[in-house]
C-alpha cells in the first residue's frame, strides 16, 4: 500500500463518517417545548404574575410524591375554585397530558404506573376566582 492509497482511503473513510453524522443528524427528532411559543412568550408578564400570586398565598399547592406507592399527591389549597395540572414531558410532547383539579376536595392523587421513567415537570395553574395562580414542580420517576 503506498501513499497514494492510503490518503484516498482516508478521504473516503472521513467522508463517510462525515456522511454518517448528516444522516444522524437529520433523522433525530427534535419537539419544541411548545409550538405556539412566540405566542406564549408575547403573554409571559401574565404568567408571572401568576407566579407571584401563588408565592404571597398562605396555603399553596403541595406536590408530594410517593415513589414507594407510584402515586403523587397534590394538597389541594382552599378557596380553590379551578385548575389544572399538567404532566410536561420535556423529551417527548407525546407523552404530555393534563388533569383537572377536583375543586371539592382537599387532596388529589394521580398513579405513575403508566407514566414513563424519566424527568418530568408538573405545571399547576389555579384560580381562586379572583387571581390566578402558577407553580412548577420536577420529579424525577
Amino acid at each position: 500500500m503506498n501513499w497514494g492509497k492510503s490518503i484516498i482511503l482516508a478521504f473516503v473513510a472521513f467522508g463517510s463518517f462525515i456522511g454518517f453524522l448528516v444522516y444522524r443528524m437529520a433523522s433525530t427528532k427534535v419537539d419544541l417545548v411548545r409550538k405556539d411559543y412566540y405566542q406564549t412568550e408575547m403573554a409571559y408578564q401574565q404568567q408571572i404574575d401568576r407566579i407571584q400570586n401563588n408565592k404571597s398565598v398562605h396555603n399553596p399547592f403541595k406536590v408530594n410524591y410517593q415513589p414507594s406507592e407510584k402515586e403523587i399527591q397534590f394538597s389541594i389549597p382552599k378557596g380553590l375554585t379551578k385548575g389544572q395540572i399538567q404532566f410536561f414531558r420535556p423529551s417527548d410532547a407525546q407523552l404530555d397530558f393534563n388533569v383537572a383539579v377536583e375543586p371539592n376536595h382537599t387532596e388529589q392523587i394521580v398513579s405513575t404506573r403508566k407514566l414513563k421513567t424519566g424527568h418530568w415537570r408538573i405545571k399547576i395553574t389555579w384560580t381562586d376566582g379572583q387571581q390566578e395562580y402558577y407553580t412548577e414542580e420536577e420529579v424525577r420517576l
